[in-house]
Order: C-alpha cells, then structure tokens, then sequence
C-alpha cells in the first residue's frame, strides 16, 4: 500500500446480536437531613497510596451542603479533599483540627 491511499473497510452492522446496556445502576435512597446538632460524626484514618486519609462521617445533609462545609474545610486546612457517599475524605492526618472546625460548625462527635 502507498502513502496517501484510502484503506477500503467494510463494516459489520451492530444489529446482528449487539444491544446497548441500558441497566440503570441501584441508587441509595437519600436519608434525612439531619441538624448539624444531632450529627454523631466518626473519624476514620486510612493510607491510600502510602499517604494517610482522614475520613469523616456519616453526614446527613444535601449533598449541594455537604460540599460548600468540605469546601470550608479545605480552605481552613490547606488540604485536598473530597465527598462520596455521605463520608468526607481529606488529605493528611488532621483530625484534631478538622473536630475543632466542625464543633465551631455546630457537630456532634462519639
């Protein structure tokens, strides 16, 4: 074949045997929104990577909440972070600060 020539390929049609996955994935059914007061938080120490991982949890608030408290958070710390599932994940070990933050917040740990 030369340079500069159209390589003639014929396709096979997807309808013969081929579907789209259409499966809907089961979603979490969303708790109640809970009061900052009547939140029992939990801290959680984990290494992801070798680098440890304070996770923070479980909230129960609107997820549009949740993010604006982390993005208080991150910029109080200096840190990274992020929200999954009702539990905050930020960078580093500092769990002492973040509970001095949120109980300003109006949290309530175990």
């Amino acid at each position: 074949m030369a340079r500069g020539e159209k390589l003639d390929i014929e396709f096979s049609s997807f309808d013969e045997g081929w579907e789209a996955d259409n499966r809907k994935t089961e979603q979490k059914p969303v708790a109640e929104t809970l009061a900052p007061q009547k939140h029992r938080l939990v801290f959680k120490k984990e290494k992801r990577r070798g680098k440890p991982v304070t996770l923070i949890g479980e909230f129960f608030l609107e997820e549009s909440d949740a993010k604006a408290l982390l993005k208080r958070l991150k910029k109080a710390l200096g840190s990274g972070g992020t929200y999954k599932e009702g539990w905050m994940e930020l960078q580093g070990d500092k769990a002492p600060q973040i509970r001095e933050l949120l109980e300003k917040e109006g949290f309530g740990f175990r």
